[in-house]
């Protein structure tokens, strides 16, 4: 039998060769432990929105990636079923943000995540909370 978190870094190792949107935003992962990942980003400058701040869709979708290498490395399949987030602080060209997710609850069919991102000075910049819907179906 595979060690649980050696198991969920298999996982999380094989959606990140899958996952061409995290790609692109330049995610690479810091820690995955099951139920737990850990994963950081620098921020460009085609992810500034008109206001000259990062697009909010760009911290979220961070925070989502994160969410779902959490929900999903203990080889279940799970997706989002419902998601919300609060900016705090602005975040600009050059940031370095760092997303942690935290199981606070894991169900049989439902799972329960907190994502907290913060920057390179350690500010929180923003929160996300993230149910999952589980599917029975393995990964890998």
């Amino acid at each position: 039998m595979i060690p649980k978190d050696e198991l969920a870094n298999e996982v999380v190792n094989q959606m990140m060769k899958d996952d061409l949107f995290s790609q692109w935003l330049g995610i690479s992962i810091i820690e995955i432990k099951e139920g737990y990942s850990k994963i950081k980003m620098t921020v460009r400058s085609e992810m500034i929105n008109g206001l000259g701040i990062v697009h909010g869709g760009i911290t979220f979708s961070l925070a989502d990636s994160s969410f779902a290498f959490a929900c999903n490395n203990r080889n279940n399949l799970s997706v989002a079923l419902d998601t919300s987030i609060n900016f705090l602080k602005p975040v600009h060209v050059g940031d370095k943000l760092i997303a942690e997710t935290k199981e606070i609850h894991n169900g049989k069919s439902t799972g329960l995540y907190q994502v907290t991102i913060t920057n390179q000075r350690n500010h929180i910049v923003a929160l996300f909370k993230g149910t999952c819907s589980r599917t029975n179906k393995n990964l890998v």
